[in-house]
């Protein structure tokens, strides 16, 4: 046999984090040096074409999400105003009637003051109804929560239990769309 044959391989010495403590625990890890002066850090690996172009896209999609909101926005806030300005628009003949109620009442006909006044709330009315707010104050109907609010129960003979016997403050809207129900009294049950 030749010397190489009859020799143990040699071992390789053992590696950092192969290392043992003078107790037999090993010994704990080092953190990889920073590169020194003068070494270059190794470049990352290069990215594919495709990889380029959907983040290309990506970062173009977000761009265009954030002027989307931002042009959202805007026309929000124009959106809002034209809306105000049409419902005060829609108010100006109410105010202008108003005002010539109030010219007119030093008038020696209260009557004509009366009847004034009568026609600009009609009016108002009009212009809610208009503005897909209609008036309700029905009386005898039965009582619907989506449409009346009840102030008070009263005992009402001959009247079916759960009618609106009286309308102390009218609603205006349909049910589901409504500034306000209508307050009503409605009759009890009979016993």
């Amino acid at each position: 046999m030749s010397d190489q044959e009859q020799t143990p391989p040699a071992q390789d010495s053992p590696t950092e984090s192969e290392q043992t403590s003078p107790e037999g625990t090993p010994a704990p890890r080092t953190a990889p040096r920073a590169p020194e002066a003068g070494q270059r850090e190794a470049a990352p690996a290069p990215r594919s074409p495709e990889v380029e172009e959907l983040e290309d896209r990506w970062r173009r999609a977000l761009a265009d999400l954030d002027n989307l909101r931002k042009r959202y926005a805007r026309e929000l806030l124009r959106e809002r105003e034209a809306e105000r300005a049409k419902v005060a628009a829609a108010f100006l003949p109410v105010v202008d009637n108003l005002e010539l109620a109030l010219a007119h009442a030093g008038a020696d006909d209260p009557g004509a003051i009366v009847s004034g006044v009568r026609a600009v709330r009609d009016q108002a009315v009009e212009v809610l109804r208009t503005l897909g707010y209609p008036r309700h104050q029905e009386s005898g109907v039965p009582f619907h929560p989506e449409q009346h609010e009840v102030v008070s129960v009263v005992d009402e003979p001959g009247t079916p239990a759960g009618t609106v016997v009286q309308v102390l403050r009218p609603g205006y809207g349909e049910p589901g769309h409504q500034l306000r129900p209508a307050a009503v009294t409605v009759s009890r049950k009979q016993e």
